[in-house]
């Protein structure tokens, strides 16, 4: 028996950053994890093998993206899968039909539903029935929030007994270790791809709203123009945001540590999310958080406990959130940002998330493999169970 799994997704960027314990639990386990993605500037992973693959991120056009098919069977043929797993929308759905085309089981996660859900319109039709089409013969199919499984299972794009709950990509603890709040003036950082639905304009408006009372604060920006999104930001409009003084653009980095070590609090007023990864290595640094009240931002923040929340798409009610975060004593900001760790140990770690996958392996891909002893999260297992 073939003991290959696909991990793939839109970018190789994506599964070095949010799936390399994955990729890392196949490989000791004996198996050779083949990467499917958009070649990108990522450093390779020793412990697995590369299917380069061309994909449009941003594209919305069926029939452009139809070629996508072709290439997910070829590399199935050429490399006769045990099982796959996908993440991301356009690898869930063509990996999705080409497992079903071969007898492959690809279980795909959706990390959340993308603009076309968040826009409405025609388009969102067509897309439910791919998904349909797509996801109808998955043996599983995990949701990273309460809020998105259900919309699939109420339109009919998954069968309940097909969907299981988990807790993210995770975050690894040791890597992302609690530090101390830095001193010195008050800094919010926003870490995201520079897009329209992750509320970066909201954010710009809540800089120039506390500005204009006369709030003394930084407000970082840190993540890609992504130019190539049609949600995206201009690089010119993001100078001109600089150069007025309302906020820093720090670029992107390969490794964001220093960056939340050097934050006060870390923001994102996006639109909805799957299980946001930036509010999650914040927390596990020991920051505060503010975010809207969306799927996904509020599975991770706790209102008044580890962070605030707001409404979206409202820069006034992003401003009065943080407005509250540092009208707080220092010690009170100490004490949420500990409150935000501990809920990220307590239901995030990325150990947990990995041996569900695992676990679906077992059930669902390489039954005769010995499986290894481990205990999954509560949340991943029993569809019906709450977030």
């Amino acid at each position: 028996m073939s003991q290959n799994v696909v991990i793939t997704a839109n970018s190789a960027w994506y599964i070095a950053n949010f799936r390399a314990g994955l990729v890392r639990a196949i490989a000791e386990r004996g198996m050779t994890p083949v990467l499917i993605a958009p070649p990108d500037a990522s450093a390779p992973f020793s412990e697995a093998e590369t299917i380069t693959l061309e994909l449009e991120r941003s594209g919305t056009n069926p029939a452009r993206d139809a070629g996508l098919l072709g290439a997910f069977v070829r590399a199935f043929l050429k490399i006769r899968p045990a099982a796959g797993f996908s993440f991301t929308i356009k690898p869930n759905i063509y990996a999705a039909i080409a497992g079903r085309m071969l007898g492959t089981p690809v279980m795909p996660t959706v990390t959340g539903l993308g603009t076309v859900f968040i826009k409405g319109g025609g388009l969102m039709g067509l897309v439910e029935r791919m998904y349909r089409f797509a996801f109808k013969r998955c043996p599983v199919v995990f949701f990273e929030n309460r809020h998105d499984l259900d919309t699939f299972v109420e339109r009919g794009m998954v069968d309940i007994s097909q969907a299981r709950l988990v807790p993210g990509c995770g975050v690894d603890l040791e890597r992302f270790a609690a530090t101390p709040l830095p001193q010195g003036r008050f800094t919010f950082l926003l870490v995201a791809r520079l897009l329209r639905d992750k509320g970066v304009g909201e954010y710009v408006e809540a800089a120039r709203i506390l500005r204009d009372k006369g709030i003394a604060a930084n407000f970082q920006i840190l993540g890609p123009l992504d130019v190539g999104n049609r949600t995206a930001f201009a690089r010119e409009e993001v100078d001109r945001w600089a150069a007025h003084g309302l906020i820093d653009y720090l670029g992107e980095a390969a490794d964001v540590r220093p960056f939340l070590a050097r934050a006060s609090a870390i923001v994102l007023p996006s639109y909805r999310e799957g299980l946001p990864r930036a509010l999650l290595e914040g927390a596990a640094m020991g920051r505060p958080l503010v975010a809207t009240d969306v799927p996904g931002c509020r599975d991770i923040v706790t209102d008044k406990v580890d962070g605030f929340l707001c409404q979206a798409r409202s820069g006034p009610s992003l401003a009065s959130a943080m407005e509250r975060l540092l009208s707080l004593s220092r010690d009170r900001q100490a004490e949420m940002g500990k409150a935000a760790r501990r809920t990220v140990e307590q239901r995030f770690d990325e150990r947990g998330v990995v041996a569900t996958y695992l676990d679906a392996l077992d059930c669902h891909g390489l039954q005769s493999l010995p499986a290894l002893s481990r205990r999954s999260p509560a949340l991943a297992g029993d569809p019906t169970s709450s977030s």
